[in-house]
């Protein structure tokens, strides 16, 4: 499957004027963390922002970076603890594309993320000594892999686009040798994002 992949990638035709495009993004996000062992959680909701470059040199294929603020974190069910994780992260992703003036994409691909800020936005487990909710988080830096969906709309030279999507982290929060309480504590986020770019002639 791989290989067929690479070889439809390679066959694509090159534009005869590449297409560049900058512009900003807004969405809401809603976040949790996969904790093993498990703890029963809600979507905690936040949002995310920044900016985008988009490189086109091929037909149907290009490539998209952002540089993004974004809030994530998690809630916990028993509705005494929730904590909010601010990142800014630099997502690196393929621009798969079909359409012309308006378009279906999809965009997959890695990302790396900096915690800014770790605060608790409810606290009221008491005399808690459970790990999440005492522990600082031990690893800001964060890696891992991200894809969505979306459609883009030119109307009158103005480019609008709304797209869905799904992060995943490969790091832990947490420490996570054997003789820690979690094994894994990995961010997770879905976002809903509106954009306006600006194409360079």
């Amino acid at each position: 499957m791989l290989v067929a992949i690479s070889a439809t990638l390679s066959a694509q035709v090159r534009l005869d004027k590449p297409e560049m495009y900058f512009g900003a993004n807004f969405g809401v996000t809603e976040s949790m963390v996969l904790f093993n062992p498990t703890i029963s959680q809600g979507l905690l909701m936040g949002y995310n922002g920044g900016i985008v470059f988009r490189y086109i040199a091929e037909k149907n294929v290009g490539m998209q970076a952002e540089l993004n603020f974004s809030q994530r974190g998690w809630k916990e069910s028993s509705g005494l603890y929730s904590r909010q994780l601010d990142y800014v992260e630099l997502p690196f992703m393929t621009h798969i594309y079909v359409g012309n003036k308006n378009r279906f994409f999809i965009n997959l691909g890695p990302k790396i993320s900096y915690l800014l800020s770790d605060r608790k936005l409810l606290n009221n487990t008491g005399a808690s000594t459970d790990v999440q909710h005492v522990n600082p988080v031990k690893y800001p830096f964060d890696y891992g892999l991200c894809g969505g969906l979306g459609l883009l709309f030119n109307i009158n030279g103005k480019i609008l686009q709304l797209d869905t999507r799904a992060s995943y982290s490969l790091s832990d929060l947490f420490a996570d040798s054997k003789s820690d309480y979690f094994s894994n504590s990995n961010n997770l986020n879905f976002s809903v994002n509106l954009a306006w770019l600006f194409q360079v002639k």
